[in-house]
């Protein structure tokens, strides 16, 4: 059964960091793209960055360029979001899901748990 568990999220004052992660399992994780994706209250999913196979092909959202950095270990199976000089507009439901930035949504499930990040003073 292929699972993805979010972790890390929590209050951090705006300007702050966090690092989310995402333990893979059920399935080949080293095999396939992986993208973050965020879900802020009343609005749809946004996608906010992808990582491809090996880790050499990265991807963001221009919202999060600069501040977010993507990593995987796939020896770990693995996912990774250090998120860096925190804004309130960050505040949403972050998951780790399948696919790059053109597939994610082929594999996005909106009842995953995810995990909450709240940017607030």
């Amino acid at each position: 059964q292929e699972q993805l568990v979010e972790s890390g999220g929590r209050l951090v004052q705006p300007g702050g960091s966090l690092r989310l992660t995402c333990a893979a399992s059920g399935f080949t994780f080293e095999t396939y793209y992986m993208s973050w994706v965020r879900q802020a209250p009343g609005k749809g999913p946004e996608w906010v960055s992808s990582i491809n196979t090996m880790g050499g092909i990265i991807r963001y959202a221009d919202s999060v360029k600069g501040r977010f950095t993507i990593s995987r270990d796939n020896a770990k199976n693995m996912l990774y979001l250090q998120m860096d000089n925190l804004s309130p507009e960050d505040t949403a439901l972050y998951h780790c899901t399948q696919g790059g930035e053109v597939t994610w949504r082929e594999h996005f499930h909106s009842r995953d748990p995810g995990t909450q990040v709240t940017v607030s003073a």
